[in-house]
């Protein structure tokens, strides 16, 4: 069994230059945003063990159990984000629980400003911090430790460092060439495209944030997200490496 391995995230959280970076690797097969695919369209595409041939998961336990096939034959990557709530895998973490977790964070008050500026009737509950802690202590309850986070901001900042440390910790080789990619669309992210523009014109993971006339402190909606949401994001953060 070759490793599969989950990065969890909120949505603008800069995970999608991750993912990236696990493309541009060129040994790891990638799936991006795979459960967000099935709960708005009822199904998603899973490749087969060779790589060819594809399943079609219509559930959340379904998806599991073509993932683990794909790991049969080569090192999985998912990326996923927690725009929605995921039941089964808060109810049974036990299904989950072998497979290695990790997630992703970015101070709420860029992430907060930057999900509305893509989708100005974004609700709290989507912003996604409060479903990420859930599952975060779920996977930490079933496999009896906290999964390794990392901070989006570091992350920015040293990404060979932080690349590194979260390639030990998963057990792939650190690829620093992968750090670096040119600027491209990609098939993958063609159903969501309007929210990965930044990823597509990119070419390595990039400090510098963008400013947004509506915010946390002039928006007294997006405040009440920001005030509802950081404790919880407070709470996956104090892990991070």
């Amino acid at each position: 069994m070759r490793p599969v391995i989950f990065l969890w995230a909120h949505s603008r959280s800069a995970s999608t230059a991750f993912v990236r970076m696990m493309i541009e690797r060129g040994d790891v097969a990638v799936l991006h945003e795979p459960l967000l695919a099935l709960t708005e369209e009822g199904c998603v595409a899973v490749p087969g063990a060779t790589g060819r041939d594809s399943v079609l998961a219509r559930s959340e336990q379904e998806f599991l159990l073509a993932v683990a096939e794909m790991g049969r034959s080569r090192p999985v990557f998912v990326k996923e984000v927690l725009d929605y709530r995921y039941p089964y895998l808060i109810d049974h973490p036990e299904q989950i629980a072998r497979l290695s977790h990790t997630f992703l964070v970015r101070d709420p008050r860029h992430a907060i400003s930057s999900h509305y500026a893509i989708k100005p009737t974004v609700t709290c509950p989507e912003i996604g911090y409060e479903r990420l802690h859930e599952l975060f202590e779920a996977i930490w309850s079933a496999t009896g430790r906290p999964p390794l986070v990392i901070r989006a901001e570091r992350l920015l900042r040293e990404p060979a460092r932080v690349v590194a440390a979260w390639c030990e910790a998963v057990g792939l080789p650190f690829r620093p060439d992968a750090l670096t990619w040119s600027p491209q669309d990609r098939p993958e992210w063609q159903r969501t495209r309007a929210w990965h523009l930044d990823a597509i014109r990119s070419t390595g993971f990039s400090g510098c944030a963008s400013s947004y006339p509506v915010t946390v402190d002039n928006n007294a909606t997006l405040r009440s997200f920001y005030d509802h949401h950081y404790p919880f994001y407070e709470r996956i953060a104090q892990h991070a490496i």
